[in-house]
């Protein structure tokens, strides 16, 4: 418990993120947490695990977007967060989904912009060095870990808020380390994947190696080449030669 003799909110003003890393304590992760309660009176990944966060209403949030395209980006694309929607913004998806011109497509862009650098700020301090994403042959494992756990019935369930009136705790959620890597795997609570029947399949992962927050969705492949095979969705290029590699050292053994 802290003992501080001012509020959160106004060491946070005063000192940033650093009066947080001093105190006794604090490891980058909680004080990153504590910064989120304090300036948003929210802790995300309280929120996730609740199954409060809503992704229709993230996207609505975007100027441009609104919320009859937020329902189809998220229903037809699979977008669930920002840094998704950004990406579909530059590879052509977004345009090609809703006709829209070079010139609100340049508002949503530099509104994303804006809006993800403040969230990448948070920590005050750039990405560590030599920081790289997680090998598809990592997450694969989480994922695996995760399913057979989950199918084992050893992880702890938590009743989501949403799409479940009848408060059943029936969301596993898993904790477990992988290097500097921690993670919190559970199964998907939106809207599409009730919709498709995947909340037993698709698996959302957070990782946080102590710097930054990433968050990634692993499902079965439904077409081929990969079709059956778990993937990393948005990845789907370096998981076809995760198994391609695969295959050929089976090969030779």
């Amino acid at each position: 418990m802290l003992h501080l003799d001012r509020p959160v909110t106004e060491l946070l003003e005063a000192e940033g993120m650093e009066g947080l890393r001093k105190l006794r304590g604090i490891g980058e992760s909680l004080a990153r947490s504590i910064g989120d309660l304090g300036r948003t009176v929210r802790l995300p990944m309280l929120e996730r695990l609740r199954g409060e966060a809503d992704p229709v209403a993230l996207l609505a949030s975007v100027p441009g977007i609104g919320p009859a395209l937020a329902r189809r980006l998220h229903h037809d694309l699979g977008i669930d967060t920002l840094e998704e929607l950004e990406t579909a913004a530059h590879d052509g998806r977004l345009v090609e989904l809703a006709g829209i011109g070079e010139k609100k497509l340049a508002g949503i862009v530099d509104s994303l912009a804006s809006r993800l650098e403040r969230v990448r700020q948070r920590t005050e301090r750039p990405a560590a060095p030599g920081f790289h994403e997680p090998s598809i042959t990592e997450l694969l494992e989480v994922d695996r870990e995760y399913r057979e756990k989950a199918v084992a019935g050893t992880l702890h369930r938590i009743a989501p808020r949403r799409f479940n009136p009848s408060h059943e705790a029936w969301l596993p959620v898993m904790h477990t380390q992988r290097g500097e890597r921690h993670y919190t795997a559970l199964f998907s609570n939106t809207a599409r994947a009730h919709q498709l029947g995947q909340t037993r399949d698709w698996v959302i992962l957070y990782y946080d190696d102590g710097t930054w927050e990433r968050q990634c969705t692993v499902i079965t492949a439904q077409r081929d080449p990969l079709k059956g095979q778990r993937i990393v969705r948005g990845r789907e290029s370096d998981c076809e030669a995760y198994y391609k590699s695969k295959v050929q050292v089976e090969a030779k053994v």
